[in-house]
Order: C-alpha cells, then structure tokens, then sequence
C-alpha cells in the first residue's frame, strides 16, 4: 500500500518551530518511525507552504495510485476552500491530522474548511497523530 503525507505551510520547520506546540521530533525523525512501524507499506512525503502547490500534489496523488493520504494542511485548513474542493475532486481517502488540538487554542483555529472533505480528523496526538491516521488508512484497507 502506498502511502503519502502532505505537510502545509510552516511544518517544514517541525521540530524546531514552537516545541512547546508541536514538539521537539522532526519530521525525518517522525518518517523513520514511521517506515519501521509499516515497513510493507511506501510512506512517501511531501511539504510546502504554496497553496497551489498542495493543490496539484493532492492531484498528482490521485493519479499515481497512492492509495491514503494523511494531511496536514497546517493554517491552510482554517481558510482555503480551495483545498477542500481538491480533496473532493480526487478519489483518495484523505484524513486530516493536527498536531496540537486545535479546540484548545485560538478560536480561529477551531474550524475546518476541509473536514467535510475528509474521510476523518485526528488531532492533539503529536506526531502520534501521524501513526494514527496511518493505522486508520491501513485498517480500511
């Protein structure tokens, strides 16, 4: 099973951007836990902080045969319909992962605009909530 997580805008900096919220572990460091943890599964990965870029890697995912997508989309999930839409377009079970729980923070924080979208929500878990949605993804299989 092929496998792809998608980190949005400022989760390159995993591990060093605000560890009191996001923890101390990059996400190299998170991606060779996670490979151990499902080695007969391909877990490939992919970040950016563009908007439209996110957008086409959602695309090309559909057309490559991964087969679950596990995705951050970082503050873009507060505000881009366009994200939305795209998971809609693509026949690929998406599960939207956060980090942190985005219901103990700012108020602009507590909505989604691509839960609907999605096929579940995981967050508060930590770089854990990775391995969950993996899990999730693995069991519909």
């Amino acid at each position: 099973m092929k496998l792809l997580i998608i980190n949005g805008p400022n989760l390159g900096r995993l591990g060093r951007r605000e560890p009191s919220i996001y923890g101390a572990t990059t996400m190299e460091e998170a991606l060779e836990g996670l490979r151990a943890a499902f080695p007969t599964h391909t877990i490939e990965y992919y970040q950016s902080n563009v908007e439209g870029f996110l957008i086409d890697r959602l695309e090309q995912a559909a057309d490559e045969g991964v087969a679950g997508i596990v995705f951050n989309a970082g503050a873009y999930t507060h505000t881009s319909i366009a994200l939305h839409d795209a998971i809609r377009g693509i026949a690929v079970p998406v599960i939207e992962v956060h980090l942190s729980n985005v219901h103990q923070r700012e108020t602009f924080r507590h909505q989604s605009m691509i839960s609907a979208a999605c096929r579940g929500v995981i967050c508060g878990f930590g770089m854990q909530s990775y391995r969950l949605a993996i899990e999730a993804l693995v069991s519909a299989e």
